[in-house]
């Protein structure tokens, strides 16, 4: 579990700074109507958040080389 989560940090920073920022985006600006499929419930606004984030976050993870592509370099 701990490799697991050491592995995927950045999605996990990601999708915590996200669903903040989605909670936050609910409280302040939300939807008058509440016809808004988003921003209508703070678990929606959260959880839309939180993929977001962890999309974004998840770019700037860096790639790790394959097996395959380490034995193609060595022939």
């Amino acid at each position: 579990m701990k490799k697991w989560i050491s592995v995927n940090r950045l999605y996990l920073a990601g999708a915590l700074a996200g669903g903040l920022a989605g909670f936050i985006y609910w409280y302040k600006i939300g939807c008058a109507s509440g016809t808004c499929l988003i921003t209508s419930k703070p678990l929606n606004s959260s959880l839309y958040g939180a993929l977001l984030g962890s999309l974004l976050f998840g770019l700037f993870k860096k790639p790790t080389p394959d097996k395959r592509d380490q034995t193609s370099q060595n022939l």
